[in-house]
């Protein structure tokens, strides 16, 4: 007899766990676990606690084809609940997954599937080829291919491959959104594997791609910013978003017309990939050299991180310290000591300006009670501030020992 209440638990599953990727480029990798990943999170499908419930040994099945990404979407599980025998209605999983995908863009007949993998060969990429690098990999240093395609929505026919491509942000990227396609204003870099198949024939393989929205800038200039970048799990850990980054600087870098270039929403990973790039952009310049460094903050290097590589004032200012710690003898307190005190400095910014105002309202003869209340005592501001440095210092160390390879 069905236990319910003690069943009940196992109709419960991790949806990051439960829902499994591949990128197929040939039939026979269907049936091979090595080519399956999973997403990081499921909030923005499943709910914030991204549980899937009403199935037992549930496996949902998100395939693509490498390289036009053709979908394929299958559940699998050994029972399910139902609100006619258990009085339970359990998720409706290919409604909230399908809702994040093209409009009738799917397949969910796995022969189907295989006859499209099986043509899929024939892909080729959209858009102007601007770029092309090889990536050593593996202890014997075999080499693999990839090149980066500009388009923007004048290239013809490749709206239904990117919405397909984007549907992969919803799984791996916080606050994701859709971009509006009819706005001329967008520009896309893709990045592909080229790669040879079993028959000798090239193919491209969907790695990584990454959008720009060209903001308006009083009174005839462009302000762009990065809205979108991802690189598939299977492509990590080979320096595409690095390539993409910079791709996407040495598109704009002779345009008179951009100011600065902006990123949207930064996760912790590209701001560190963008850190690293741009310290890399600007340890070379006059303004970036020591002795410039250990004097401070300066619009020298404003104006000059701006003319290498579009880099705004607070990225530059970022750059700055990380610079500034890479030249820092650690070891030297006095000097050590002068750093922390100039990044502690603009870290707790904010509090002073805060706790400032407060001041002058209360000279003015304003009520700040409340005002006061909000502010966060002095001994457990001290201590926020010891942890944000030490969290910053922590990034800006990956970025440096990044940057002492290099050398």
């Amino acid at each position: 007899m069905f236990d319910l209440e003690k069943e009940l638990p196992n109709y419960v599953s991790e949806a990051v766990d439960a829902v499994e990727f591949k990128l197929v480029r040939d039939v026979s990798d269907l049936e091979d676990d090595r080519t399956t990943f999973h997403p990081v999170m499921a909030h923005q499908i499943f709910g914030e606690n991204e549980k899937i419930f009403g199935y037992k040994d549930l496996k949902v099945k998100l395939y693509y084809t490498a390289g036009p990404l053709n979908i394929f979407l299958s559940i699998d599980y050994s029972h399910k609940l139902s609100f006619e025998e258990h009085n339970i209605t359990p998720d409706d999983i290919t409604s909230l997954i399908s809702e994040k995908l093209p409009a009738g863009c799917y397949y969910t007949n796995i022969d189907e599937f295989c006859n499209v993998v099986r043509k899929a060969d024939a892909f080729q990429p959209f858009g102007d080829k601007i770029v092309q690098f090889d990536v050593q990999t593996g202890d014997s240093g075999n080499e693999r291919h990839f090149e980066i395609y500009f388009c923007d929505p004048t290239t013809p026919k490749f709206f239904s491959y990117h919405a397909r491509f984007e549907s992969f942000i919803m799984w791996y990227i916080d606050a994701a959104s859709y971009i509006e396609q009819d706005d001329h204003r967008w520009l896309f870099f893709f990045c592909y594997e080229k790669y040879v198949n079993k028959d000798g024939k090239t193919c491209y393989a969907s790695a990584g791609y990454g959008t720009v929205y060209q903001y308006y800038a009083y009174p005839e200039h462009v302000r762009p910013r990065i809205s979108q970048l991802i690189v598939l799990p299977p492509f990590q850990k080979l320096g595409i978003g690095s390539r993409l980054i910079r791709t996407i600087y040495d598109h704009f870098e002779s345009n008179k017309k951009v100011l600065d270039i902006t990123v949207e929403d930064p996760s912790e990973d590209f701001q560190s990939i963008r850190n690293y790039i741009d310290a890399k952009l600007c340890k070379d310049l006059p303004a970036f050299q020591p002795e410039k460094l250990r004097g401070g903050f300066c619009k020298e290097m404003v104006t000059e991180a701006k003319a290498k590589a579009k880099i705004n004032p607070l990225q530059c200012r970022r750059i700055y310290e990380i610079l500034r710690l890479f030249h820092t003898n650690t070891n030297n307190d006095e000097e050590y000591r002068l750093y922390r005190l100039d990044v502690k400095k603009r870290l707790n910014m904010m509090y002073i300006v805060h706790k400032r105002n407060i001041e002058k309202a209360e000279k003015r003869g304003m009520d700040v009670t409340a005002a006061k209340l909000g502010m966060t005592p002095l001994t457990e501001r001290l201590e926020q501030l010891q942890e944000e440095y030490n969290m910053l210092e922590h990034e800006y160390h990956r970025v440096i020992k990044k940057l002492k390879e290099l050398n």
